[in-house]
């Protein structure tokens, strides 16, 4: 039962001057950093948002559910960018990297599947976030030790320097800085049938959620370079405790957050145009 549902008894209330006086401990052992759960929680509830706006708005067409995509694609890439973030820094709070992320490889190709399925070739999932987590999981598993010897903050410049460069190579065809210098890419690169994972993909490519590793690699590991601090226990005071419970709550349970929020779009859309045909 939580603790502030109890009535507090006299001789705790009392405490001794020691007590009082005794200094407040640093978080000690693996010490949740609940403003982690809290941030990856509002990502993720801003990713339900944009995922019913998207299929109200392209699979059922409903034409306020595209004006509010519209109006929200601009953010899902701030979103979904901490999400990723996050996620490299939780990295380095585990010890079995390759082995969670053969396991969302696996989940990633039964949404795949699943998503063929229900909506068709049209609208499969081929590559997205949780297919380009995994592949960054088990390379950050492989590489620690190598990632190890490259100083925090140096790795961690780098890794933002390389994301970037190359934010728009699968949208632009470029690689360099926005707005300061630019250098376009071989078409060859865009004319294959599977270079797609990497950013590079013909127009036969249909995926309706697309995170290719160019650039999404680079602020994984670049969060994986951030979260040394978190293992040396260097975050602040109040991230470690809980502000928004719910967001928490969401945080921890984003996968299957994830895995179920489509169905449940999709089954609250249908059952609505139900009501509206009869």
């Amino acid at each position: 039962m939580p603790v502030y549902f109890l009535k507090e008894e006299p001789a705790v209330a009392e405490a001794t001057s020691e007590q009082k006086q005794k200094p407040k401990s640093k978080p000690k052992g693996k010490a949740r950093i609940h403003l982690m759960d809290e941030i990856r929680g509002l990502c993720v509830f801003c990713m339900v948002f944009y995922h019913a706006f998207y299929t109200v708005g392209v699979f059922f067409n409903w034409e306020f559910g595209m004006t509010l995509l519209n109006f929200f694609t601009p953010a899902e890439p701030f979103f979904a960018g901490m999400f990723i973030f996050i996620s490299g820094i939780s990295s380095n709070l585990s010890h079995s990297n390759i082995e969670r992320g053969a396991k969302l490889f696996f989940i990633s190709y039964i949404v795949t599947v699943i998503s063929y399925m229900a909506v068709g070739s049209g609208a499969v999932i081929r590559f997205g976030i949780l297919h380009m987590l995994s592949i960054c999981m088990m390379l950050f598993g492989i590489l620690t030790k190598v990632t190890k010897m490259i100083p925090l903050w140096l790795g961690f410049a780098l890794e933002i320097c390389l994301f970037i460069l190359t934010f728009n190579v699968s949208t632009l065809h470029t690689v360099g800085i926005p707005f300061i210098w630019n250098y376009t890419l071989p078409d060859n690169l865009y004319q294959t049938d599977f270079l797609y994972p990497l950013g590079f993909f013909n127009s036969n490519f249909i995926s309706s959620d697309y995170f290719p590793l160019l650039p999404w690699i680079f602020l994984f590991f670049a969060g994986g370079f951030f979260g040394r601090l978190a293992v040396q226990k260097k975050f602040p005071k109040f991230s470690y405790k809980k502000h928004v419970p719910f967001l928490s709550f969401i945080g921890r349970n984003a996968l299957i957050i994830y895995l179920l929020h489509q169905p449940v779009i999709f089954g609250l859309c249908e059952g609505i145009k139900f009501i509206i045909s009869r």
